[in-house]
């Protein structure tokens, strides 16, 4: 069984910062690409920010400059490190990676549970 817990959300004030964290456990043979996406309250979940299995990165244009994304192969684990953040922010932010489980001949979509960020004075 493979699981990706999300931690580090919380509440901080406008142009404060926050780090992310996703980590993957479980039986687990290789993970290829990991995304961060939020969804904030009557909205649609949208992509944040995108790194590949060789660290490559992709942001959306809401977070380019202020959120860094990156990974530690050998922790399998995702951060996400969000600074100058702004009250828009507001989200539940979710991890979201692609991962070979090692009894399987496939690779699967894999969500994590959410961790709220919330940002206001």
């Amino acid at each position: 069984q493979v699981q990706l817990v999300e931690s580090g959300g919380g509440l901080v004030q406008p142009g404060g910062s926050l780090r992310l964290s996703c980590a993957a456990s479980g039986t687990i043979f290789s993970i290829n690409a990991m995304n961060w996406y939020r969804q904030a309250p009557g909205k649609q979940r949208e992509l944040v920010a995108h790194i590949s299995s060789g660290g490559s990165t992709n942001y959306a244009d809401f977070v380019k400059g202020r959120f860094t994304i990156s990974r530690d192969n050998a922790k399998n684990t995702m951060y996400l490190q969000m600074n100058s953040l702004k009250p828009e922010d507001t989200a539940v932010y979710y991890c979201y990676a692609i991962i070979k489980p090692v009894d399987g001949i496939y690779q699967y979509a894999y969500w994590g549970q959410g961790t709220q960020v919330t940002v206001s004075s």
